[in-house]
């Protein structure tokens, strides 16, 4: 994996909302769940993960999505593009979706998660797979460790 040129830049889709992310994202990832398909109108989601601490955002953004117990969205006050989530217990990071940087193909996937519910059809090339999540904080240390040291 090629290294990004820091600092990754991009905006939502009407520009009203832009980021900022001063380090490497922790891990990239393809999510297949039925909730990703529906937030993102596609076959999976795609995002990174950053530590928050490396994150900044101008213009307004919304809560919206799922608003379900322990996951946050947020949306482009103005075009209403999704642009971030934050998962509830792991407020050092933020997932970032990265269709939102101006590089967007620079991060490709280093994991696909919840297969069991993807479309039949829908191919992603990946490092790893997963059913559901990996189980443990240990397991996902492990694949942020994996994916710090660079693929394919």
């Amino acid at each position: 994996m090629k290294t990004p040129r820091l600092p990754l830049e991009g905006s939502c889709l009407c520009g009203m909302v832009r980021v900022s992310l001063s380090a490497s994202p922790l891990l990239t990832l393809a999510c297949h769940c039925r909730g990703c398909q529906k937030l993102c109108a596609s076959d999976y989601s795609l995002t990174a993960m950053f530590p928050a601490d490396s994150f900044s955002i101008t213009g307004d953004v919304a809560r919206g999505g799922l608003r379900s117990k322990g996951r946050e969205h947020f949306y482009c006050h103005s075009c209403l593009g999704f642009v971030y989530s934050r998962i509830a217990g792991a407020d050092e990071r933020i997932n970032l979706r990265i269709s939102v940087l101006d590089d967007a193909a620079a991060l490709p996937p280093f994991v696909e998660v919840m297969t069991d519910e993807k479309q039949d059809w829908a191919e992603v090339s990946v490092a790893h797979s997963y059913c559901r999540f990996p189980e443990t904080a240990e397991d996902l240390q492990r694949l942020m460790a994996q994916y710090s040291k660079g693929w394919p």
